[in-house]
């Protein structure tokens, strides 16, 4: 982190975007309560970043290959890392980020790739295009044009995130059934607390009548 980026607010890891478009719930949890319990799909994940997250740099084909690299936005409030940045001849810049799965357009990856490019202009100066998502299953990447859209949803999602966090409150359980991919399913228990508030509300509203 920078010299005095903490100052005025903290700074909330870049992977905290991830988290909260696939759930506030989760973000919530996680970053505000400090929960975390890993399954199989996030130590798999681990090991897709494993080579990804040892900083150092390599040039292949006149292109310099920054793993690990620190990267922060005082503007949005965010920091974290790029597990790959492209350095090409011209001087662009060109994140990577790395995940497990298959090839597949994901708007959480989108995002949590824009606010890597974000950061990366806010730090060096110049415009970054877009970036790419790495999928180890497939072993393909999907390049992202980080268009005024999706740095718009960005920002935004950077906006609201603060938001939640500054609230200090976790949000209601909403089942969905990609909770079950959760690694925090058993502690959530989505199904029980949704119906849970479900219940309470509807008692609410029996006593208001």
């Amino acid at each position: 982190m920078p010299p005095g980026a903490g100052e005025a607010r903290e700074m909330i890891p870049l992977s905290a975007l991830n988290h909260f478009l696939f759930c506030r719930r989760r973000a919530a949890l996680i970053h505000f309560e400090g929960i975390f319990v890993d399954n199989h799909h996030t130590l798999s994940g681990d090991l897709v970043h494993e080579h990804a997250d040892v900083p150092g740099y390599e040039i292949a084909k006149g292109v310099t290959l920054l793993r690990a690299l620190p990267v922060w936005s005082e503007r949005l409030g965010l920091n974290g890392k790029c597990d790959i940045v492209e350095r090409r001849p011209d001087g662009s810049l060109f994140p990577v980020e790395f995940k497990r799965g298959k090839r597949r357009q994901w708007e959480n990856d989108d995002v949590q790739l824009c606010a890597q490019g974000l950061c990366l202009e806010e730090m060096f100066g110049r415009e970054v295009l877009g970036g790419a998502v790495f999928n180890a299953d497939s072993k393909r990447r999907r390049e992202v044009p980080f268009s005024l859209d999706l740095r718009g949803r960005t920002e935004e999602a950077a906006r609201q995130l603060q938001g939640l966090l500054a609230a200090g409150s976790v949000p209601a359980a909403e089942y969905r059934e990609a909770c079950h991919e959760c690694s925090l399913f058993e502690i959530c228990l989505p199904r029980a607390t949704a119906l849970e508030n479900r219940v309470a509300q509807l008692t609410g509203q029996l006593f208001k009548t």
